[in-house]
């Protein structure tokens, strides 16, 4: 592997019923990690993190309460294997930036030291339970826009929002932005943008996700990151808020977490910056999927990612 390392990590949509398994099949340092997170959570999930990642069944992977730590656990999991293939211990990998799409900016925090395994484990646990219950609270979902670029994005808002709540939630590639709002409201931007010539796609989601009406739940996260400790990580770690590194301030980091939930996702100005600052750098992404991967080739073709689904055998 490259001296330079760029570590990046997916977000709530890339789980997958087996996901993790052959690494922890394979690795003792990744079955560690999932041991762990069993140890934490025990069965508040139902049943143990590993049996749901490896076994399913995929209704509950994919519940938002579930999903978030599996994948939070998944990736660093992933990280762990990947070190131990490479011969290196904890914190001596030559990583030179970090990125993680929403609820990936977790792992990415952790892999850069910015807190334990354990705290942001129930940091994420806390973070999925409360987008659950506030995407319960309201009638609410989230649309995507095919080939728009933000000001078209911003127009579809503009007319179909009609008092209601609608926003941009992701830019997460060129051509591909995520509109999320109250549910009359996204039936309207359907219309609105297949007027203007847009092709819009309802996602199955439990509700509106950075948006105005995660508000309760980035409350509950922000007195949550309050109470843990978290410290500047030792390399720049991108904010999806800002789309640039975090401030070196924990503070910060914990009014960036927070504010994420209510705010769009600007993966795509996140991850061109980084590899444009980094250029020659090779990027990596965490298990599981090669979601980044693809949105990566829209951001900049030039640039490769190496996705790790599963160990090198």
């Amino acid at each position: 592997m490259a001296e330079d390392m760029i570590i990046v990590c997916p977000g709530q949509g890339a789980q997958t019923v087996g996901m993790g398994k052959a690494w922890a099949d394979l690795s003792p340092e990744a079955r560690g990690v999932f041991d762990e997170a069993d140890e934490i959570l025990g069965d508040s999930l139902g049943n143990t993190l590993s049996t749901i990642c490896f076994e399913g069944p995929a209704e509950t992977l994919n519940r938002t309460d579930v999903s978030q730590p599996a994948l939070y656990t998944c990736a660093v999991a992933c990280w762990r294997g990947m070190s131990a293939q490479m011969g290196l211990a904890e914190g001596e990998a030559p990583i030179i930036a970090a990125a993680g799409l929403s609820l990936g900016e977790y792992s990415a925090l952790h892999i850069a030291g910015s807190f334990s395994f354990a705290d942001g484990l129930r940091l994420v646990a806390l973070r999925g339970r409360a987008m659950q219950e506030a995407a319960e609270a309201t009638a609410s979902g989230m649309v995507a826009l095919v080939g728009a670029d933000e000001e078209q994005a911003n127009k579809v808002c503009d007319e179909a929002r009609q008092g209601g709540v609608l926003v941009c939630a992701n830019f997460n590639a060129p051509g591909q932005v995520v509109l999320s709002g109250d549910a009359e409201a996204c039936k309207r931007a359907e219309q609105v943008a297949g007027d203007q010539g847009i092709r819009a796609v309802a996602l199955q989601v439990a509700g509106a996700f950075h948006s105005p009406i995660m508000q309760p739940a980035a409350d509950a996260l922000a007195k949550a990151l309050s109470e843990v400790s978290i410290v500047p990580p030792r390399v720049p770690v991108w904010s999806n808020v800002t789309a640039k590194p975090h401030a070196d301030n924990e503070d910060s980091i914990r009014a960036k977490l927070a504010e994420q939930l209510t705010s769009p996702v600007r993966w795509a100005d996140s991850y061109g910056a980084m590899v444009e600052q980094f250029a020659g750098a090779e990027v990596h992404e965490m298990a599981p999927g090669k979601t980044l991967a693809g949105m990566a080739k829209r951001i900049n073709r030039s640039v490769k990612v190496q996705s790790h689904d599963g160990p090198e055998v």
